[in-house]
């Protein structure tokens, strides 16, 4: 469905997808980029504001849908930032081996197809010693949510482009090679708990 993709879906997330629990984390999370940034799944551009303009000298932002990058344009102008919109899929990050120092994500790995592949291009292209700052929901460690969140995925999928409320968010970035040496979870309402655990951190290339 092109036209609710394209438009009807980035006005939902804009309208949704900041309430103040998840804006107080981004303005934690989002300064600690540096460098050169690749920010996976920039959406309607929530976080542009939120970079630190001393610390970043570029950032990266792959948004494959047209109406999201439509918005986050707008929000760009807000801010002092160097912003190269790129239009690729998570899964092929169209930027060299280990080019930038920093790669964000935020609500993004929830929706990507082929995550674990979107995961390894991640690792790729962090410069040694460079950090994925990541700010997701996902499966809950409690039987009763897991179960609702088994029940409604199929309604999160249609309403929200393929989302997933069952990843192990902590466990696919392991498997993809990195070591997570930061991480808070916690229910942020005002969403149903079926799709408000999330996870926020700090993960580095294992090699």
């Amino acid at each position: 469905m092109p036209f609710y993709r394209n438009h009807v879906y980035p006005h939902l997330v804009t309208l949704l997808g900041n309430p103040k629990p998840i804006q107080q984390i981004r303005q934690r999370i989002v300064p600690l980029a540096q460098g050169k940034v690749l920010e996976i799944g920039v959406g309607p551009g929530v976080n542009f504001v939120h970079y630190d303009p001393t610390k970043v000298n570029k950032v990266y932002a792959l948004e494959p849908n047209p109406g999201m990058r439509r918005r986050a344009e707008q929000e760009r102008r807000r801010t002092e930032l160097d912003v190269e919109f790129l239009d690729s899929p998570g899964e092929r990050i169209p930027l060299p081996d280990a080019s930038v120092d920093t790669v964000l994500s935020t609500f993004t790995l929830c929706t990507i197809p082929g995550v674990a592949e979107a995961i390894r291009g991640i690792e790729r292209v962090l410069k040694p010693g460079g950090q994925f700052i990541f700010f997701e929901h996902g499966l809950s460690p409690d039987a009763p949510v897991r179960r609702w969140q088994e029940r409604t995925e199929p309604l999160f999928q249609w309403a929200f482009e393929g989302c997933h409320v069952t990843r192990n968010i902590p466990a696919l970035i392991t498997q993809g090679g990195f070591k997570i040496e930061q991480l808070d979870t916690k229910y942020l309402a005002p969403f149903p708990k079926s799709g408000s655990y999330c996870f926020w951190g700090v993960a580095r290339p294992e090699s």
